[in-house]
C-alpha cells in the first residue's frame, strides 16, 4: 500500500496564489511532481469540478478541496500551509491550511477509510493547531500518520501531543465499538437519542466531517446520537431498533438519502452537508425541538418493523427496498409529465396530440397558430396563444413520460449495485419501451423491472472482480457500464424481449376485458383501493400507483382508454384515508387525542392533494382499527370510480386536477362515499372499544 502522504507532498508557508482555483491547480501540480499522478490535468480538472458544486472552505481556516478521479491510482493527500491565506468560501474567513484529497475512481476500501479518518480529524482544533505549529515537513507527516493510526504513539512528540489533545480513551473506545460506516456519540442510558445521515457527492471529506461535528455537538448537549455516514468507505445501515428509539433524525446531505424510507414518520431536520460543520449545535437543538413538536416536518412514507431482524435485512425487505427505490425515483417523472400533459389538454384540447410538435417547431409567440385551421376545436377560448401554450406543455410532458420505465429500471439497478448500476439500468429500461422501431415487442414496466434487476446484479458482480491497480480507475467509468450493458442487453434482446412482450400484451388484454366487463372492472377498482389504503404510501400502495401511472403513460393520448379509469380509481382511493380520518375527528373528536385532532386538520389538505401518507399518524397510533376502516373506504371509492366510468389524465394533484377528470360528478361521488365509509368505520370501531367515560373531552 502506497503512503497516503510523504514529505514530497507537504508545503510549508508557501504562496500558491491569491485565488482558490490557482491553489487547487498548484496542489495538483505537487501531486504530479511527486510522481503520484497518472494525469495531472485530469486531477486538477476533477478537483475544480468538485469545487464548483460547493465550496470546500471550513471554519477554523481550513480548506479541503477533494475529488474522486482517474488522474491518480493511489489515494493521495497534499498539505500546504498557505501564506498569504486564501478564501475558499468559509464563513469565518480565508484558509491557511489546505488539503487536497485525491481518491482514485476505483479506490480500495482500506485507503478510503484512511481518508475518512483524516476528514474527521480536521474538525478537531488541537490537530489543526499542531499542524500550524509544525516546524518541518517530517513533523507534518508524523502528525497526520499518527492521527490515521499509521505510526506508533512514540514515533514523534508532536504526534503524541496531537493525539492526546484530539482523542480520549472513552472516545476511542466508542469508535472502536461502533460498526464501520456508523458513528456514535454518547452512551448514557436514559438520555434522549437522535440518528443522522451524512452524505456528500464524492463521499470523501464532508460526509465524515459533518458526522464528527454532529457527534461533538450532541455530546455537548447531553444527547446520544448515531450517525450513518453514506460515503466512499462504505456504510453500515443503522439498525431498525436504533431508528425506532430515536426522537428525531437529521439529514445532512447533498445527495439522496439511501433507503430513506427506514426513517419514515420521524421528525426530520434537513440541510446540506456543510451546515453541521458550520453550526452543528443549532442542528442538534432544532432536532430536539422538532421531537416535541407534533407539527414538525416528518420523513414521508411508512416502514414495517416486522420485516427487520437483528441479524440483518431479510430477503423480503431487500426485495421491497429494491422495488421501492425504483418507484420512488420514477414518481417525479410521472408527476411532472402527467401534469404537463393534462395542462396541455386543458389549454390546447385533446386534439393537441397530433399537431403539438409541429406547433412548437413552426410557431412562436409572435407567430401564433390558428386553432381552427389545425383542428383544435377545444383550445381554451379558441385562442392561438393557449393552443401554443398547450402544445409546449404537451411536448414537455410527453418527453418526461418517456423516462418513466428507464428511471424505474435505472434506480432499481442503483438500489442493487449503487452508482455503477444506474447507466446499464437506464438502458435496459429504454429497451423495454423503445423496441417497436426495431420490430420487436415492447415489454413495458414489467420489462423495466426485470431489466433493472438484471443490470443491477450483473453490475454488482462485476464490481467485485479483483483487477489490477491500473484498471481500478477504468472500472466505474468504462468497464462496469460497458460490460453490464453488453451482458444484460444481450439477455434482454435474445432471451426475454419476446416472452415479456407477449406477457404484457396479455396483461393489457386482461385489463381491457376487465374494464369492459362492468362487474370485473368494479372488482379491479376494489382491489386497487385496498392496495392504496393498506400501507399508506408503502410498497402495496406504490405497486398500485405504478400500475396506474405506467398505464397512463401508454394511454395519455387516448380518449377513453381503460388505463384512464384505473388512474382515476387509484387517485380517488388514495385520497380517501386522510379525508376519512379528518372527517372522523370532526364527527367524534372525543375518540381522538389532541395531537390526532391537530393532525386531522392537516389531513384535509393532504387528502385533497392525494397524499395518502396523511393517514400514517392515525394508523401508527391505532393500526388494528384505523387500517381496516380506511381500506373499506378506499375499496368503496375505487369500485364506485370504475362503476361510474370516471377517467383521469393526470397522475397526481387530487382535487386540483379536476380539469383532467372525465365524469367529474362521478369523481366527487366516489370520493365522498369512500370518505364517509372510512369515517363511519373508524368511529364505529373506536366507539366499540371505549365507553363514554373514557372518551377524551374536547
Amino acid at each position: 500500500m502506497s503512503d497516503l502522504i510523504t514529505t514530497d507532498l507537504v508545503r510549508l508557508d508557501v504562496d500558491l496564489g491569491t485565488d482558490k482555483l490557482d491553489v487547487i491547480r498548484a496542489l495538483a501540480d505537487v501531486v504530479g511532481g511527486a510522481g503520484r499522478a497518472t494525469d495531472t490535468a485530469r486531477l486538477a480538472e476533477d478537483a475544480l469540478a468538485r469545487e464548483s458544486t460547493s465550496t470546500t472552505g471550513l471554519p477554523g481556516g481550513i480548506a479541503i478541496p477533494h475529488c474522486r478521479t482517474a488522474g491518480v491510482e493511489d489515494p493521495t493527500l497534499v498539505f500546504a500551509r498557505l501564506s498569504p491565506r486564501v478564501d475558499f468560501g468559509a464563513k469565518d474567513g480565508p484558509a491557511d491550511l489546505a488539503f487536497l484529497i485525491a481518491a482514485p475512481a476505483g479506490g480500495d476500501t482500506t485507503h478510503l477509510q484512511l481518508l475518512t479518518k483524516l476528514a474527521r480529524a480536521l474538525v478537531k482544533p488541537a490537530f489543526t493547531d499542531a499542524l500550524r505549529e509544525a516546524e518541518t515537513r517530517e513533523d507534518v507527516v508524523g502528525l497526520i500518520e499518527h492521527e490515521l493510526g499509521l505510526t506508533p504513539a512514540a514515533s514523534a512528540a508532536p504526534a503524541k501531543a496531537a493525539a492526546a489533545a484530539t482523542t480520549g480513551a472513552a472516545g476511542a473506545a466508542a469508535v472502536a465499538e461502533a460498526p464501520a460506516g456508523t458513528t456514535t456519540a454518547g452512551a448514557a442510558g436514559g438520555r434522549r437519542s437522535l440518528v443522522a445521515v451524512t452524505a456528500c457527492p464524492t463521499g470523501i471529506a464532508h460526509t465524515y466531517m459533518a458526522a464528527e461535528a454532529l457527534e461533538a455537538a450532541a455530546a455537548r448537549a447531553g444527547v446520544d446520537i448515531l450517525v450513518e455516514t453514506q460515503g466512499s468507505a462504505g456504510s453500515t445501515p443503522l439498525h431498525h431498533d436504533t431508528i425506532a428509539a430515536a426522537s428525531a433524525v437529521i439529514f445532512a446531505v447533498d445527495v439522496g438519502v439511501r433507503d430513506r424510507h427506514r426513517f419514515a414518520g420521524k421528525p426530520v431536520v434537513s440541510s446540506g452537508v456543510k451546515r453541521p460543520i458550520d453550526d452543528a449545535d443549532a442542528m442538534i437543538a432544532e432536532a430536539l425541538r422538532y421531537a416535541d413538536d407534533p407539527h414538525a416536518p416528518r420523513v414521508e412514507g411508512t416502514v414495517s418493523a416486522a420485516e427487520e431482524s437483528a441479524g440483518g435485512e431479510k430477503w423480503t425487505h431487500h426485495v421491497r427496498r429494491i422495488l421501492m427505490t425504483g418507484v420512488s425515483y420514477m414518481i417525479p417523472f410521472v408527476a411532472a409529465g402527467g401534469l404537463l400533459i393534462a395542462l396541455g389538454f386543458l389549454f390546447g384540447g385533446y386534439e393537441i396530440v397530433g399537431p403539438g410538435g409541429d406547433i412548437v417547431v413552426k410557431n412562436t409567440l409572435w407567430n401564433l397558430p390558428d386553432p381552427s385551421a389545425l383542428g383544435l376545436d377545444h383550445a381554451l377560448l379558441d385562442s392561438g396563444f393557449f393552443a401554443y401554450l398547450g402544445a409546449i406543455f404537451f411536448v414537455l410532458g410527453a418527453t418526461a413520460f418517456k423516462f418513466l420505465v428507464p428511471a424505474l429500471a435505472g434506480y432499481i439497478a442503483f438500489a442493487i449495485a449503487d452508482r455503477p448500476g444506474i447507466a446499464p439500468g437506464f438502458v435496459m429500461g429504454a429497451l423495454a419501451v423503445d423496441l417497436a422501431g426495431f420490430g420487436l415487442p415492447q415489454s413495458g414496466f414489467l420489462g423495466g423491472i426485470i431489466g433493472g434487476v438484471l443490470a443491477g446484479f450483473i453490475a454488482l458482480w462485476i464490481t467485485r472482480w479483483k483487477v489490477a491497480p491500473w484498471a481500478r480507475g477504468l472500472m466505474p467509468v468504462l468497464l462496469i457500464p460497458l460490460l453490464t450493458t453488453l451482458i444484460s442487453g444481450i439477455v434482454m434482446l435474445v432471451v426475454l424481449s419476446k416472452p415479456l412482450g407477449k406477457l404484457m400484451d396479455k396483461l393489457s388484454e386482461g385489463l381491457t376485458n376487465m374494464s369492459d366487463n362492468s362487474s370485473l372492472s368494479i372488482l379491479l377498482g376494489v382491489i386497487l383501493g385496498l392496495m392504496m389504503a393498506f400501507d399508506m404510501g408503502g410498497p402495496l400502495n406504490k405497486v398500485a400507483y405504478a400500475f396506474a401511472t405506467t398505464g397512463l403513460a401508454a394511454a395519455a393520448t387516448a380518449s377513453d382508454a381503460p388505463e384512464l379509469k384505473v388512474m382515476a380509481a387509484v387517485m380517488i382511493a388514495g385520497m380517501v384515508p386522510p379525508l376519512g380520518l379528518a372527517l372522523a375527528t370532526v364527527v367524534r373528536p372525543g375518540l381522538f387525542s389532541l395531537p390526532e385532532r391537530e393532525n386531522g386538520k392537516a389531513a384535509w389538505a393532504l387528502g385533497a392533494s392525494f397524499i395518502t401518507e396523511g393517514a400514517i399518524p392515525f394508523a401508527a397510533a391505532d393500526p388494528l382499527r384505523v387500517i381496516p376502516s380506511i381500506m373499506a373506504g378506499s375499496a368503496v371509492a375505487g369500485g364506485l370510480a370504475m362503476a361510474l366510468d370516471v377517467t383521469l389524465r393526470a397522475p397526481h394533484g387530487g382535487i386540483f386536477v379536476l380539469f383532467a377528470v372525465g365524469h367529474t360528478f362521478g369523481f366527487l361521488i366516489a370520493l365522498a362515499a369512500g370518505t364517509v365509509v372510512a369515517a363511519a368505520c373508524v368511529v364505529a370501531l373506536k366507539s366499540l372499544g371505549e365507553s363514554d367515560a373514557e372518551l377524551e373531552p374536547v
